[in-house]
């Protein structure tokens, strides 16, 4: 393997216990390697970790899990059963989209269904629909199964699905692809929005995202009972049990690096640690800018970062209510309110960085599903905003925007469920500015770099840094990107990077 390496131990870091570095952490822990884990939250997830407080817990970031194989596989490569660990329930319908004059379009796995919800709207659009389907498998066989943990750090691996791209029209947006399968914009609507769950617009990210809508009824969709954090905390436990180690509240300020590999990492309170692999499951953009400060970089510059197009940010309402289990009860899971645009919010959104008075909104209501959310009786809720990251010029300042917008996301919420704001007991808000300082987020972006065809696979930050020897990046900014499946997927791709653990000498000398 031409680009492994030789580490004079068996020490590898993990910056960041989000999924991905959890993920990296537990593929390495079964290739031999003694891992640290290095934190500056709380507890383990990152993004998909949990707030509780006044005896609701507040899920805060991905709320769903799309590929269970995926996590099925990781607890395979470490020995264990990944069902024994983690519940999870297959939610269906997956959600409800709903807009302003009354439409509504439930999402569920059985393609009959799904067809007598397209022709509720348009009866004429069910054979687009087919339409719809049979190129969202196409997609998925060549932009999921093909690509998602294959490495992308060759321009010659990406040169060679360029035919299949070509011929699936991958220059093509997502809603263009909409657009040419049925005529309704409702429909068109309701099949391309899903890059917003991963930071794109779907306006101009490719058409090849799509597959989510062939991922969706293949596999389904889960909730894990306990939240993704349940899921975290599970590969915590898998990282504890194969002798790792994970610091919490341990924050890295500096990668070090030595005749241009990378020898450890220097931590905000001045301690360091040594190891001859690094694996940063910080954003990209945060590692090269910040983590690598001082090193001279030859691809991923400041400058190179400054011009990306970042993904959106997001305001997100996290709430508990009291006595509403059987209020609302036509509110279920997962709700998406439809703004009264969608092209001008989201030009607004991505191309003018401008905060719009509309708005449209994922209403998470987990309570539905999963009981240990509140107290009997109760219910948690977050509430999710597309808005403008903080890195346009015109920037929103949410110090004194926050308590005005959150009048506006009210009085819609209000629509959807009548009087919510009588029975909240327990709230906090997460701004595109919470991103840029929980997370360390550049621009307060909520999924990284975004997902546009130039900014994917060999175009995206490299799993393989190309700056500094024995340094590998996993979680949204990398390849294959945003959103649960692709952060876990980079640790797949990291770990067929490295080479397995060299054995002490104790167990060498046993081995000859």
């Amino acid at each position: 393997m031409t680009d492994s390496i030789s580490p004079p131990d068996n020490h590898a870091l993990v910056i960041g216990a989000g999924l991905g570095g959890l993920s990296a952490a537990m593929r390495l822990g079964a290739k031999g390697y003694r891992v640290t884990v290095l934190d500056r939250l709380d507890r383990a997830g990152g993004r998909g970790s949990s707030i509780s407080q006044d005896g609701h817990r507040l899920d805060l970031g991905p709320t769903i899990v799309t590929v269970p194989q995926m996590y099925e596989d990781l607890w395979d490569a470490c020995g264990r059963d990944f069902h024994k660990d983690v519940d999870l329930r297959r939610v269906d319908p997956f959600y409800e989209i709903r807009w302003q004059d009354g439409t509504k379009f439930r999402a569920s796995q059985d393609t009959g269904e799904m067809r007598a919800e397209v022709a509720k709207i348009n009866p004429a659009d069910v054979r687009g629909y087919d339409k719809f389907l049979r190129g969202s498998k196409a997609r998925y066989k060549v932009g999921f199964e093909g690509l998602m943990t294959l490495p992308m750090h060759k321009i010659w691996e990406t040169v060679k699905v360029l035919p299949q791209f070509a011929r699936l029209r991958a220059d093509k947006s997502i809603y263009g692809y909409a657009k040419s399968c049925v005529k309704d914009e409702k429909l068109r609507q309701a099949l391309s929005f899903h890059p917003l769950f991963i930071g794109g617009d779907p306006m101009h990210v490719t058409s090849m995202y799509a597959l989510v809508g062939y991922l969706e009824k293949e596999f389904g969709v889960h909730y894990a009972m306990g939240g993704v954090q349940a899921i975290a905390d599970a590969m915590a436990d898998v990282v504890r049990a194969q002798g790792g180690t994970i610091r919490q509240g341990a924050e890295v300020d500096e990668i070090t690096i030595e005749a241009g590999a990378a020898t450890g990492v220097r931590l905000t309170d001045g301690e360091s640690v040594a190891a001859p692999i690094i694996v940063s499951n910080a954003d990209a953009g945060h590692t090269y800018t910040h983590l690598l400060r001082n090193h001279e970089k030859r691809r991923w510059t400041p400058k190179r970062f400054k011009k990306s197009r970042w993904s959106m940010g997001l305001y997100v309402w996290y709430f508990g209510t009291k006595g509403t289990a059987d209020k609302w009860a036509d509110v279920g899971h997962h709700t998406i309110a439809m703004g009264p645009r969608y092209d001008g919010l989201l030009r607004d959104i991505f191309i003018k960085g401008k905060l719009p008075d509309d708005m449209s909104l994922y209403i998470h209501r987990p309570s539905v599903t999963d009981p240990s959310v509140a107290p009997k009786g109760d219910d948690t809720f977050y509430v999710l905003s597309p808005v403008p990251h903080i890195g346009w010029d015109n920037a929103v300042n949410w110090k004194t925007e926050e308590p005005i917008y959150r009048e506006k996301v009210a009085a819609y919420v209000d629509k959807i469920m009548p009087g919510f704001r009588d029975h909240i007991v327990t709230e906090t808000v997460f701004t595109p500015q919470t991103f840029a300082d929980r997370y360390l987020s550049p621009n307060g972006s909520g999924f990284s770099v975004e997902p546009r065809i130039l900014q994917s696979a060999w175009f995206r930050p490299h799993n393989i840094s190309e700056e500094a020897k024995g340094l590998f990046l996993v979680g949204a900014g990398t390849h294959p990107g945003a959103g649960v499946p692709g952060v876990v997927g980079s640790a797949d791709v990291v770990s067929q990077l490295i080479p397995d653990a060299p054995m002490a000498p104790a167990k060498r000398m046993a081995a000859e």
